[in-house]
Formats: structure tokens, sequence, C-alpha cells
């Protein structure tokens, strides 16, 4: 069964510049669609060397022309009381009238140095009070909280201090009357830490407040070739009648020797009343990297980082980082969407009693 994806016709949509908190990137948004307008958080950062990432907040009648809400970040380090930190990768949800961000963070930004082939090379920038043990700099992930989707207040962190953990993501509602948080455990980087996962892997885990959180379980593991660096959640669940929409990110490596690699985007069904349940998961990546800018960027090549999705007359809106630079949009019909994964997929042995690898 073929799937047809739309490119936005004036993709990239939003790109950097303009103010020196994004002038090198425009990446990475998180979505939402209410009061008819569309709102966009987007990742930015004003340099490589460091590059310290901002959240900004922009606005649009018609979903891809966009414009800024303010001239200043919505969220930034100095908020989270790390004037040299970085938050990153923004996924907004709205449940029981408050809006909730999570993001990931580091307390100190890396400098970065593209290669024009594939991962860019990283190093630790020279701040005062740097401490540079590789184990106080990982990403911890944290959540937001706000009433009017433009002033932020920060509400805790979501993830422990000792482990490397982003693509942390709310579902948009309670489920059986607890938070539900999607999360992704790694490696630390520049260690053998893997926490007790051999490939990083999407878990699941719950709470009643945001503060104290069940032992995550996991959700999926990588299981295609497409996959076979790592997984992670894209963008915030979706609730239709067939499940709750999950769209995650796949990676692979194809020249490890210049840490080439290509991110293209997954898409499952979770159990509506327990999203641990996977009822279908479409064994074929949705969409992958294809035109000009979604090869080449001023970051990584080969990047679709979908990191916001809504729906609205009857298509899902999926936005999407390009290369770590700019901003994309594609559109599909939900229920072509839907009927795809249930016709492609399969449904999945119970998270945590098999291993892929």
């Amino acid at each position: 069964m073929a799937l047809k994806i739309t490119r936005c016709a004036e993709n990239p949509i939003v790109w950097p510049g303009k103010w020196d908190w994004r002038m090198s990137n425009s990446y990475n948004p998180g979505a939402l669609y209410e009061d008819g307008r569309f709102f966009l958080y987007e990742r930015t950062a004003g340099s490589l060397r460091p590059h310290q990432c901002f959240v900004g907040l922009l606005e649009s009648a018609d979903g891809v022309h966009f414009q800024h809400v303010t001239d200043q970040p919505v969220l930034s380090p100095q908020m989270l009381g790390y004037p040299h930190g970085s938050v990153q990768d923004p996924r907004v949800v709205k449940i029981e009238g408050v809006y909730y961000m999570t993001f990931a963070f580091r307390r100190f930004a890396w400098n970065i140095s593209p290669t024009g082939v594939g991962v860019p090379d990283a190093s630790q920038a020279p701040f005062p009070g740097f401490d540079p043990a590789v184990d106080k700099n990982q990403t911890r992930s944290g959540i937001a909280v706000s009433k009017d989707r433009v002033r932020w207040e920060f509400l805790g962190w979501a993830t422990p201090e000792d482990i490397d953990d982003r693509d942390v993501i709310l579902f948009p509602e309670k489920i059986n009357g607890r938070f539900a948080l999607l999360r992704r455990p790694i490696g630390f980087v520049d260690t053998d830490t893997c926490h007790g996962e051999e490939h990083p892997s999407i878990r699941i885990c719950f709470s009643d407040d945001l503060k104290e959180w069940t032992d995550p379980v996991t959700v999926i593991h990588p299981e295609f070739g497409w996959e076979d660096n790592r997984i992670g959640g894209s963008a915030p669940p979706v609730r239709t009648a067939h499940g709750w929409l999950t769209l995650y990110h796949g990676v692979q490596t194809v020249h490890a020797q210049t840490r080439r690699v290509i991110y293209r985007l997954g898409a499952m069904l979770l159990d509506l009343a327990d999203p641990q349940r996977v009822i279908a998961r479409a064994p074929v990546f949705v969409m992958e990297p294809e035109t000009y800018y979604e090869k080449f960027g001023l970051f990584i090549p080969n990047v679709i980082f979908p990191t916001g999705a809504v729906v609205k007359d009857g298509l899902l809106w999926i936005y999407y980082g390009c290369c770590d630079t700019a901003i994309g949009l594609a559109t599909v019909g939900l229920e072509e969407l839907l009927e795809y994964i249930l016709i492609t997929g399969r449904a999945q042995p119970h998270p945590g009693r098999t291993k892929p690898f």
C-alpha cells in the first residue's frame, strides 16, 4: 500500500536569522493548533560555537506563513538557572486547560563542528565553572508550564540526573487519571553506560503529579534495518478511534567510519487505555529525506526530525526539523495514515518480554 505524504511547496517554512539568539539554526518545533491558529515552538541557536539553544514562539493563520509572537525566547537556559546551558527539542501539549512543554537540556552548551558528511564533531565549550567530567554535562529532560502559551515557568525535571534521557514527550491527556510520558534513555556520551539496553528504545512511565514517575517500561525496541542505530519519540501522540497515533524517528547508520546516518519517520498505534500495548507498527518508514533541504544543511545531512503534529480538516500537519537547520511542513490524510499502519503493521509482543537484538 502506497502512502502519499505531501511536502509544503514553500518549504522550508521557517529559517534562522533576525535576532542573535536564532541566527544559525531554527528547527525541531513543538506545535499546537487552537483558536483557529497554528503555534510553533522553535528550537533555535545563535551560533554553532557555542551551540546554545533557546525556544522561540511563532504563530500563523494558515499553518505555512509564520510570524514571531515575541522578539525574545519564551524559554531560555537563563530561565532555568543555567546561563551557559542549552534548551532543546520542545514538545508542547495542552492538558485540562494548562500548557506543558517537555524539553531536553544541557547545563553547558557544546561547540559543534559540522563535517558535511555525518554527525558533527562536538566538544565541550570553556564556560566559567564548567566541570569537564563527561557525566556532568549529559542531557536531562524537564517540564515547563504555561497558562497563556507565551509565559512559561519551569515545573521540574522529568528524568533523573544520572542518566542521559531525551525524546521525552507527554501524552495530550491523562490516561486512567495519570500523566503518561514517553522517553528514550541512552548511554552517556563518551561512556559505555547503556542503562540496560543494547539499543536505545522508546519507554513509557506514569505520574500522578508530574514529579514522581513510575519505572519506565519499554514500548518498542529497534526492530527494522532503518532503525539500526536508535529510535525515539517524535511528536506528542494523537488520539484517534483506532488508538494513539504515535510518530517516532528511526536512525540508520549508513557509513560508520564517517558517522553518516539517515533520520526517517516511523508510525505506530498504541492502545488508548494501555499505551504500553502496541496495536500496530508500520515496518517501513513513512517519510525519509528526499529534497535538497532535507539532505543538506548547516548541521547534519539526511535528517527529517518531526517534533510537532496537529490535526486540521482531516489532515495531519507534520512540522519537522530539516538537517537541524530549518523547519519544514508535510501533510497526510489522517485516515489514510491510520489505514496504512493497520494494513501494513502488525501487533507487537507485550513490552519488555523479548528483545529483537
